[in-house]
């Protein structure tokens, strides 16, 4: 049966065994009878002040004598998660006040003033309740405590008593005793050790002064201090002969020392220097590894070049549609594609100076006429006759000069064709095996004119393109290994 106490450790609910809630009277005294004055004095300043005397003196107690394993029984989950419950007296609360609580919460026994005053109560008779409380209130003699009322007293003043002669509060759960006495037990165990300790010394101390009290006579005194001043000199020899082994090591330990010092000079020589090589090798074989690089990566570009033809990047000659193209741009034009006069004049600038390089590589000279590629504004001259300067480039402008204009600007594409004709024979002439599918006669290239005027745009368009092909066919031939 629980009357509401907590272990004074863990705070964990316990209950009272049987022997302690039927403890008589008389057991209490008998066992107070047997302590000193002073504890029983303690125990009753206890038991009639609790909340001054048993507060202070348990709390002091019990935080000067907790131990590492006993405080970490508080700690445990199964402490943890035991909460007392909300208005239970605090630990350190006085065990008077905790059995009042408890006896309020007690029902009155059948018979008892309290329950004759709750019986009338009961019936609605207020004045009656109000005059008892009053009477009861002015009484002066005591009604005598219930039995139950008197074991908890009993209890409370036993625990008190224990908590007197010991340094640990009490109650305590059945954990809290079993690690309590764990400590006891070592504390037990550590003071045998000590007292087997002192009963060793004392029987030294014994044996010593009884040899002291037999005492010796005069010779047996002198033969002894003789044969002590013969140890005394052996001792003295040996110690003498140490000193001079001492300084002859002392002596090879400085040399030994000396030669330490130099092998370690020499071996941090010896890594310097092989530190040294070491990092010349490392820069030797970057070195080589760059050169190897440098070379395999300048091998790969001279291999390219040598395989790339840098006439074919330079003049791109190909078509578009009904155009033939030289570096994307179109030569000619149609009624359908009405292409810009400055692409056409850019064309025919690449295109003259395209005639312009082959024959610089083939190291061949015009006659009658000299090449003066200019862009878009590139124009013929004739080295013969008038002298006269033909514009490679047309133009769209309305007006009656453009009628001249363009009377020389096909004069130009027919003095171009007369070179590309003498270049084309010389070509033949050197390589009877290459083959031009359009053969060049005075104006036309296959069966089309290169004039503007009094011509077709389409049939132009068509000649332009012929008159690329066969610039193709040259730069070809002119670019090959054979003749580079």
């Amino acid at each position: 049966m629980s009357y509401g106490l907590v272990c004074q450790q863990c705070k964990e609910p316990i209950q009272l065994d049987a022997s302690l809630v039927n403890l008589a009277p008389g057991a209490y005294d008998m066992i107070a009878a047997t302590l000193p004055p002073s504890s029983i004095l303690t125990t009753q300043q206890q038991a009639t002040d609790p909340e001054r005397t048993g507060s202070s003196h348990s709390k002091s107690t019990w935080q000067r004598t907790k131990s590492p394993s006993l405080s970490s029984t508080s700690h445990s989950p199964r402490a943890h998660s035991k909460q007392t419950l909300r208005g239970s007296p605090l630990p350190n609360e006085s065990f008077i006040v905790l059995q009042d609580s408890v006896i309020r919460s007690i029902p009155p026994q059948p018979g008892s003033p309290r329950a004759n005053h709750s019986a009338s109560g009961s019936r609605g008779d207020f004045g009656t309740v109000s005059s008892a409380v009053a009477t009861k209130a002015t009484e002066t003699e005591p009604e005598s405590p219930s039995p139950l009322s008197h074991h908890l007293r009993s209890t409370a003043r036993l625990f008190n008593l224990l908590s007197t002669r010991t340094d640990i509060d009490h109650p305590l759960c059945a954990e809290c005793v079993q690690i309590l006495l764990t400590n006891l037990r070592k504390q037990l165990e550590e003071t045998k050790k000590e007292r087997d300790g002192y009963t060793a010394f004392e029987k030294e101390v014994r044996k010593e002064r009884e040899r002291e009290a037999q005492g010796m006579t005069r010779e047996e005194a002198e033969k002894k201090i003789e044969k002590w001043r013969i140890d005394e000199a052996q001792v003295i020899e040996q110690i003498t002969e140490a000193e001079r082994e001492r300084e002859q090591l002392d002596e090879e330990l400085r040399i030994l020392e000396q030669d330490e010092k130099a092998l370690e000079a020499e071996e941090a020589e010896f890594w310097k220097m092989h530190n040294d090589h070491l990092l010349a090798r490392e820069h030797q074989v970057t070195q080589l590894s760059t050169l190897r690089a440098a070379y395999a990566a300048d091998a790969a570009t001279l291999d390219r070049l040598e395989r790339t033809n840098v006439y074919n990047d330079a003049f791109c000659i190909g078509h578009d549609g009904a155009f033939g193209t030289i570096n994307g741009l179109r030569l000619g034009r149609v009624p359908s594609v009405p292409v810009e006069w400055a692409e056409i004049n850019a064309a025919w600038g690449q295109t003259l100076l395209l005639l312009h390089t082959i024959v610089r590589k083939l190291d061949y000279t015009f006659e009658n006429y000299r090449l003066v590629p200019m862009g878009s504004f590139s124009r013929i001259e004739k080295t013969t006759g008038d002298k006269a300067s033909y514009e490679l480039y047309g133009s769209g402008d309305l007006h009656f000069g453009r009628l001249l204009h363009n009377r020389r600007f096909d004069i130009a594409m027919v003095a171009f064709l007369d070179c590309l004709k003498h270049l084309v024979d010389h070509i033949r002439s050197q390589d009877p095996s290459i083959k031009f599918p359009h053969p060049i006669s005075k104006d036309k290239i296959g069966d089309v004119s290169v004039k503007l005027q009094f011509n077709q745009e389409e049939a132009w368009t068509k000649s332009l393109r012929h008159v690329l092909l066969a610039l193709k066919i040259c730069l070809k031939w002119a670019t090959s290994g054979a003749n580079g």
